[in-house]
């Protein structure tokens, strides 16, 4: 989310990537093989080779630049940390500006891993959109990012400026994504979009689904019980809507969207609508932001304003908090102990990290305070959440969270969820 007068900017792209067709932006953690792998020694009457095992890989933007970190504590209770793409701010050559929810998915036919994320280098003058990545290694510390691609579209006339956040991947790899509109007044001129290949900058084709969101943020892709996509959307100012497709397959009348929006773009015909979860203070969801997958079918939900992660069935019936302030804790010139979450994401074993942007509340008013965001990590103890532990501290504004789980045994293939 966008709070306060943050903001970010970035450098143009190149290659070409084909349409998607091996995604898997959203699951159910307690469905996921376990993808645990030891290192294998290779020996001959020589030499001894130790082959690492890939990590699970959180990234998270904050300050601008891209950072990845190890999934698991180091042996004194750290976590391997890496800086895969730098502001442009800070390299003028080469830096891009990264921020919002991180959705990694797979090419069929192809072993790298991609992801989508916020890419808003150079604005105003360049339009903030989302940059398509190829990831190459699968440790931390060992990785590299390439832009391949941006998608761009028209946007609302905001108050507050066109701000990108949500993403996810369809199962047959079109991309949706969320753009934050109005974010503390005025009516909700967010926007839904479907996104069509080639996704070569440039060649991408969209259709916009919902253009009145209030306040957008994150998005989770799921299926029904007939294993349709359907996709949640959250947002600060409405609640978390349900999205069920059938959803437009071309930007044409033929595919479903032969309206136009007021700047002209392809709009859906129609579209499926619902509340599922209202914003409006019950179990101290006040301001929903991140959206995960929970066990058997189950969603967790942040609000990062009353700094609370709570999880619920599929029909969003309340479940139980995950994450809470203290009782007696307010906040002011501090961010809560225990952080104001915005996106999150979840790993093979079920640990549920997030993204603190640490909201403060000063004379200047409300927004994330002066670096002091901070990416956490929730485990587990036989289903009973643990206390959360820091992983990076004295962030700025962190917004998003993407997940990326090694294939059991490594190589190629295997199930990526943000």
């Amino acid at each position: 989310m966008t709070v306060n007068g943050r903001r970010r900017v970035v450098a143009a792209a190149v290659l070409a990537v084909g349409l998607v067709a091996v995604a898997a932006c959203s699951s159910d953690p307690a469905e996921v093989a376990d993808t645990t792998t030891r290192p294998t020694t290779s020996t001959t009457t020589t030499t001894t080779t130790t082959t690492m095992p890939p990590d699970t890989i959180v990234m998270g933007g904050q300050g601008n630049n891209l950072d990845a970190y190890a999934g698991e504590p180091e042996a004194d209770g750290t976590f391997r940390t890496q800086r895969v793409i730098t502001t442009a701010a800070q390299d003028a050559v080469n830096g891009l500006d990264i921020n919002a929810q991180i959705c990694p998915f797979r090419v069929q036919g192809d072993d790298s891993t991609y992801f989508v994320a916020g890419e808003d280098t150079g604005q105003p003058e360049i339009p903030p959109g989302w940059g398509i990545f190829r990831l190459d290694g699968d440790r931390v510390g060992e990785l590299s990012a390439e832009k391949v691609s941006k998608l761009t579209p028209t946007y609302q006339p905001s108050v507050d400026g066109p701000e990108n956040y949500g993403c996810g991947v369809l199962s047959d790899g079109r991309i949706v994504t969320t753009d934050v509109g109005n974010q503390v007044s005025n009516p909700g001129d967010g926007q839904l979009i479907v996104w069509f290949g080639p996704l070569s900058e440039g060649d991408a084709t969209y259709c916009k689904l919902d253009v009145a969101l209030p306040t957008a943020q994150s998005i989770l892709v799921r299926q029904d019980a007939a294993g349709n996509d359907e996709l949640l959307v959250a947002t600060a100012r409405g609640g978390v809507f349900l999205y069920r497709g059938p959803f437009p397959t071309t930007g044409g009348p033929e595919g479903g969207c032969g309206q136009l929006d007021p700047t002209g773009a392809p709009l859906a015909d129609s579209i499926t609508k619902s509340l599922w979860l209202a914003g409006d203070g019950t179990n101290g969801m006040a301001t929903p932001a991140g959206l995960a997958p929970a066990p058997d079918g189950g969603v967790y939900v942040s609000s990062v304003f009353s700094g609370v992660i709570n999880e619920y069935d599929a029909d969003a019936t309340f479940r139980r908090t995950i994450l809470k302030p203290p009782d007696g804790e307010v906040l002011g010139e501090q961010p809560f102990s225990t952080g104001t979450p915005l996106g999150i994401g979840v790993d093979g074993q079920g640990n549920l990290f997030y993204a603190d942007i640490g909201i403060t509340v000063g004379a200047d008013g409300v927004g994330p305070g002066e670096n002091m965001g901070t990416v956490r990590r929730i485990a587990f103890d036989n289903g009973e959440p643990q206390p959360p532990v820091t992983m990076n501290s004295g962030l700025a504004f962190p917004d998003g969270i993407g997940v990326i789980i090694p294939p059991a045994g490594g190589g190629g293939g295997g199930l990526l969820i943000p």
